[in-house]
């Protein structure tokens, strides 16, 4: 009897087109707001923490449900980024996602170099020293990962 194969991709259904990961000391009320006004705008449903976190659930548990649950990140890396456990975590968990499914990231520097990033040196560096914990050498990875992506200088492009 003659097999036949058939080969189907299946495709995973996102709960979020996009998941912006930001320091929100630095973009929430001028950069980050009017992006995710603008994606809103156009139809593209953005998880931005406080717009979607749930009252009394574990914050960190949600936000790594929501990482997993994007088709896309945007990464808005700033002079404060790397002073945030939150954000370099959610960092690790997006470069780990952007590996290992068809998910993809996109980084934004703003007010940032991304050799800084890249290297961890500047403000980045000088934020990223203030941590003492086991998790650095993953979170030094993941933001070298992040900055070799292809994505926006804010300082040459446009008017910032």
């Amino acid at each position: 009897m003659a097999s036949s194969s058939s080969t189907s991709s299946i495709k995973k259904s996102y709960q979020y087109d996009v998941f912006l990961s930001f320091r929100g000391e630095d973009t929430r009320k001028n950069f980050v707001d009017h992006l995710y006004e603008a994606l809103h705008r156009h139809g593209i449903h953005t998880f931005k923490d406080d717009e979607r976190l749930k009252q009394g659930e574990g914050i960190n548990n949600q936000l790594l449900k929501a990482i997993e649950n994007s088709k896309l990140f945007i990464i808005v890396f700033s002079k404060k980024y790397a002073s945030s456990s939150w954000c370099l975590n959610e960092l690790v968990k997006i470069m780990e996602c952007q590996k290992s499914n068809d998910q993809i990231a996109y980084p934004v520097f703003y007010d940032v170099d991304p050799s800084d990033v890249r290297k961890q040196h500047g403000p980045v560096g000088e934020a990223l020293a203030k941590h003492t914990n086991k998790d650095i050498r993953k979170w030094r990875e993941a933001l070298t990962e992040a900055s070799n992506l292809s994505g926006w200088d804010l300082e040459k492009t446009a008017d910032g």
